[in-house]
């Protein structure tokens, strides 16, 4: 887990709070999280985002609630880590923070001073901007310093994971990286129709257009991944689209394909051996897979056991509302 937030991340949080003016509110307090309290304006800002593209789908006051609810959520969750932190001694050094933002400068291409105009040209405070950097780095640091030691991952658990996913494997044999255009019959479009659709698609590609643009206009098929299926083994292909494929040689794009349910163009852009992955190549990994399942479990559990343990309290407009056991 990165200790800082990518900038396309960490810049969304500067958008400003959308509360209209009958809703401004003299900042109170929304709940109280052992000795910390989270403010109304803290949750009012972060659910601001959500909260507008909710009204502008028609959303009701109850939903609006809903959401405001859940940022309250996440706002105790963050006093909860907080109060880890501090008690753990996993506070982030300024020289951390830093190094972290130094870190999402690079990574966007940008200098330091690019990426602060950038926060502060949305609204953000640089020096709260800095603080959203520390939690993130903080909450790291709980994760990968408690959390983690919470895991643990057997070798049964990995040889069951090796079994479910690739017990069934091919031993050999090719397979191929095809894309597909369907151009799909149904009322008011004959068959006829359809096969001139594909076969004016399939012209373009000839011409030079990419095949994947012109999936993602003509094809009912994965339109939005321009009809690409990725990889498949000989033995997966559906019976008609087999000798096709193999008709193609080591690449090429097929003639309209004529069928009951429509007509079609199938692209093979490349092929290989299929070379039969072994519990050894996959273990690692397979370990990694079933480490970060297992982190989302013990987290949720170490938040629970938190909640159970911490004075919580909502108020305000939020009393009564999702009320913790604790």
């Amino acid at each position: 887990m990165k200790p800082w937030l990518p900038v396309s991340i960490a810049l969304s949080l500067a958008v400003p709070s959308l509360i209209s003016a009958e809703e401004v509110l003299l900042d109170g307090i929304a709940a109280q999280v052992g000795s910390e309290i989270v403010l109304l304006s803290e949750v009012m800002v972060a659910a601001a985002p959500s909260e507008q593209r909710a009204r502008a789908a028609g959303a009701s006051e109850a939903d609006i609630s809903t959401i405001r609810g859940q940022a309250l959520d996440r706002a105790i969750e963050r006093a909860l880590i907080r109060q880890v932190v501090r008690r753990a001694e996993l506070d982030a050094s300024e020289a951390e923070v830093d190094d972290a933002i130094s870190g999402i400068a690079e990574e966007n291409r940008i200098s330091a001073s690019e990426l602060r105009e950038s926060v502060e040209s949305q609204g953000m405070p640089y020096s709260v901007y800095r603080e959203r950097i520390r939690a993130e780095i903080e909450h790291s640091k709980v994760m990968s310093g408690i959390v983690a030691s919470r895991v643990r991952v057997s070798e049964d658990d990995i040889k069951d994971l090796y079994l479910q996913e690739l017990g069934e494997q091919p031993e050999g044999g090719q397979e191929f990286y095809l894309r597909h255009i369907m151009v799909a019959a149904g009322p008011g479009r004959s068959i006829a129709e359809t096969c001139q659709v594909a076969a004016a698609g399939r012209a373009r590609i000839v011409a030079g257009e990419e095949f994947m643009p012109v999936a993602s206009e003509i094809s009912q098929a994965n339109p939005e991944r321009g009809g690409a299926l990725g990889w498949i083994h000989e033995r997966e292909l559906a019976g008609w689209m087999k000798p096709i494929v193999l008709s193609l040689g080591n690449a090429g794009l097929s003639d309209v394909v004529e069928m009951p349910f429509g007509c079609n163009l199938i692209e093979l852009v490349d092929k290989r051996i299929y070379a039969p992955v072994s519990y050894e190549q996959a273990q690692a990994p397979l370990h990694g897979q079933l480490f970060n399942q297992q982190m989302e479990i013990e987290y949720t559990k170490f938040i629970e056991e938190l909640r159970a343990d911490t004075y919580i309290e909502r108020k305000n407009v939020f009393a009564g509302a999702g009320a913790d056991p604790s």
